[in-house]
């Protein structure tokens, strides 16, 4: 994963709720990860109430673009929550406590997890996933897109066969 780090890092910045400090942040995620600026230059030229806006209606109101990982693979099942112990258990193999507001499969907490630790195994195992939303944030027409492009591009192709 050599050089991936501040990509990931920024990935998870751009994907989280476009609060103050995600405004404030906006010009060093610019710099530093130029493979996100079709969204950074989007979140630079749109105003702070129409970028939450937005970010509510492409990530809140249905699983359609789901940033948990897991709700790809399980969905709302009995088998989800063992998924759930799962992110925790490697959090916790890297000396990491998950201890967020959001749930341990998170798309932004796993980015986070991986620019710090370099332990891809999460993404890759759940590539299937992430082609899934980024097929559908492209899909949707939301520049949001751009940033799992970015991580996608990072990662190796989902196997064969893999669930669509």
């Amino acid at each position: 994963m050599p050089g991936f780090e501040v990509l990931y890092q920024a990935a998870a910045l751009c994907l989280t709720y476009p609060d103050d400090d995600f405004r404030a942040r906006l010009p060093l995620l610019r710099e530093a990860a130029p493979q996100l600026r079709g969204f950074t230059d989007h979140a630079a030229a749109t105003g702070q109430g129409e970028l939450q806006a937005h970010y509510v209606e492409v990530f809140d109101f249905k699983n359609r673009h789901s940033l948990y990982l897991s709700w790809w693979t399980d969905g709302d099942t009995r088998n989800r929550g063992m998924s759930l112990v799962r992110f925790k258990e490697l959090y916790r193999a890297h000396g990491l406590e998950f201890t967020g507001e959001e749930l341990p499969d998170f798309l932004p907490a796993v980015l986070e997890f991986v620019s710090r630790t370099g332990d891809m195994g999460m993404l890759t195992e759940h590539r299937d996933a992430l082609d899934q939303l980024r097929a559908r944030l492209t899909a949707f027409g939301t520049p949001y897109a751009c940033v799992l492009d970015a991580v996608c591009a990072t990662l190796p192709p989902a196997p064969t066969g893999a669930r669509r």
